[in-house]
Parts: structure tokens; C-alpha cells; sequence
């Protein structure tokens, strides 16, 4: 299994913001967001081949419950569902940051983080060409595969957002989830990787959060460490 980087942080997004908890990061996705803000395990994925046994003994090496598999997209991974059931049987509690376009099949998972991707997400032939703008806009949003997530998980769904017209694009497909979804369920996250970025967009997202019940969602990582690797 390729991975990324593994290290010892803070949660900083979603309903577990500012639990202690190991990231495994596998290095690899099937999808080009323009606002990637992880390119080294997307866009050019770089990391080391590692067997699950070695992964588990580097999480096993810190004394922390919570464990966060994520990417890229940590379910393109090769021995993905080994792992996170290794991990399970060590008693840790495992989060899968997804953006919900492969099916679970069954993966040992405590919370499902779902991140379907909004259109705001297609990247510009210019900067990703033409076959992975269609490759992208094709895979990004698979509602059939997020109803297995949330049919069979603990789950929230996490929307990077950049400008108020993405609202009306959420609530859409919420219903076309055809599940019931608390409203607290849904977190709003501010797209932008600067303190200068995300506050600009954040009154906005707060009174939509109002407005609609949902959970407002920090980048607390960005506020601690800035954008930076290993946080």
C-alpha cells in the first residue's frame, strides 16, 4: 500500500474537531479537485509502498484511540479493508475521510466522513486536461454508493463550500440522498487553505448554518499549524 505520510496530530474538521488522532494518509485518488489541498496524494501522488503490518506498527507506536484513514481517497488503496480491520481488532476507533464515490463493502469503520464534491471541484482543462474533466465530473458524486455509506455507518456529510450558490447545490442533493439526514449531520467547511481565505468566507457560511440548522465546520489545522504537511 502506498502511503502518503502517517503522523500524530489533532482532528481538525467534522464532528471529532480537536481529538488526538493518527493520520494514515494512503497516497492515490481517483478524482482532481481544483482546490486539492493535499496534491501530493491526489493530483502527484508520492509516498512509500508499505505492508499493513508495518502501518499498524507505526499507528501501535502512539498512545492514541483514534484513527483517521484518509488520502486522496484512502478506499482506492490497496489492502485498505485489511488494514482498517487490523486497526479495529487493536481497538482503535477509525475514521474513513471519503469522498463516497466506492462502495464499502464492509470496511470496519466507526465514522464514515463523506465528502461528496460539488461542482466547484471540476478542474479546468487547462490545468487537469480534458480526460480528467470528464473523468471527474463523471465519478465525483455517486449517490447510490453514499447510501450505502449512510445505510450502514455512523456518518457525516462534509461540503467544502466557496460561495453561497453552492447552498441550493447541497440541499438538492440531501433530498435526492432520499434518507433521513439531521441537519447537524451536514457540516459547512469554508474551501481555502489561509486564515485570510476561510475568514472571508466565513460570516456567510455561519448565518447559512443558521439559516438551514446545519454544523459549521472550522479547518482547525489551519488556524494551529497553517497549511502544512504532517498536521
Amino acid at each position: 500500500m502506498r502511503i502518503s505520510e502517517i503522523f500524530h496530530s489533532i482532528q481538525g474538521e467534522g464532528e471529532l474537531t480537536g481529538v488526538p488522532s493518527v493520520f494514515v494518509r494512503t497516497s492515490g485518488c481517483n478524482l482532481r479537485c481544483s482546490w486539492c489541498d493535499t496534491p501530493y496524494a491526489s493530483w502527484n501522488p508520492v509516498g512509500d509502498e508499505m505492508t499493513v503490518e508495518s502501518i499498524v506498527e507505526r499507528v501501535l507506536a502512539y498512545s492514541c484511540g483514534h484513527v483517521v484513514l484518509t488520502g486522496g481517497e484512502p478506499m482506492v488503496a490497496r489492502g485498505i479493508h485489511e488494514l482498517a480491520l487490523r486497526l479495529k481488532e487493536a481497538g482503535k476507533h477509525i475514521t474513513i475521510e471519503t469522498a463516497g464515490t466506492i462502495a464499502p463493502e464492509g470496511i470496519a469503520c466507526d465514522l464514515a466522513s463523506l465528502s461528496p464534491k460539488l461542482a466547484n471541484s471540476t478542474p479546468s482543462e487547462e490545468l487537469a486536461g480534458a480526460a480528467w474533466v470528464e473523468r471527474h465530473e463523471k465519478t465525483r458524486l455517486q449517490p447510490e454508493i453514499l447510501r450505502q455509506w449512510i445505510d450502514f455507518y455512523s456518518f457525516q456529510l462534509k461540503f467544502v463550500v466557496s460561495d453561497e450558490q453552492q447552498l441550493a447545490e447541497i440541499n438538492h442533493l440531501i433530498v435526492s440522498l432520499d434518507r433521513i439526514i439531521p441537519a447537524c449531520k451536514t457540516l459547512l467547511m469554508p474551501e481555502g487553505v489561509t486564515l485570510e481565505i476561510l475568514g472571508s468566507r466565513r460570516d456567510w457560511l455561519v448565518d447559512a448554518c443558521k439559516q438551514h440548522g446545519f454544523r459549521f465546520c472550522q479547518r482547525l489545522h489551519i488556524d494551529l499549524f497553517g497549511n502544512t504537511r504532517g498536521t
